[in-house]
């Protein structure tokens, strides 16, 4: 993957994690600027990363969707299980790349989306498992090999929603 490709794929996470309410605004300007110093180079992209933090809040809202569309990225409507989706995605890139443990990314998405969201329904049941490692014969060495296998099949989705997996019997 180019620095290019990475750098799309940040800013689209980053989107995609905005539209969720898990990032602030200033952090999607933050991966646009990331993105032109890379070498992507829109005029939307250019607006987007000119915001000020203090201009993040009101402008992203507005600049993001075109600045997206330019590149040939998704924008996923705030609240959309599209978006959703996407976020969850993203989140699993984030522990795949170290910045969230498993078991800080099985409880955001547990917290996030409960047991409803069919997508990451095996995640809300790996998240309970943590809290009951005690009373079982799992440890958390395998509960988190079992996470980053869910987050790797979800990673590797970068366009259209990924088919949920069943729980083990």
């Amino acid at each position: 993957m180019t620095s290019t490709e990475a750098a799309a794929i940040a800013l689209q996470d980053r989107a995609a994690l905005w539209s969720t309410g898990e990032v602030r605004a200033s952090d999607v300007v933050h991966a646009a600027c990331d993105a032109l110093v890379t070498g992507l180079d829109t005029p939307g992209l250019r607006m987007l990363a000119a915001c000020t933090r203090a201009e993040a809040d009101y402008e992203v809202h507005d600049l993001l969707p075109a600045a997206l569309d330019e590149l040939g990225l998704t924008f996923h409507p705030v609240g959309s299980e599209a978006g959703q989706e996407a976020a969850v995605r993203a989140l699993a890139r984030c522990m795949l790349a170290g910045e969230l443990t498993p078991r800080e990314f099985t409880y955001r998405i547990h917290q996030r989306h409960g047991h409803e969201l069919p997508l990451t329904a095996r995640l809300a049941e790996l998240d309970d498992e943590y809290d009951i490692l005690e009373y079982g014969d799992r440890t958390v060495d395998q509960v988190d090999a079992e996470v980053i296998a869910e987050a790797r099949r979800l990673a590797a989705h970068l366009g259209g929603p990924a088919e949920p997996t069943d729980s083990p019997s």
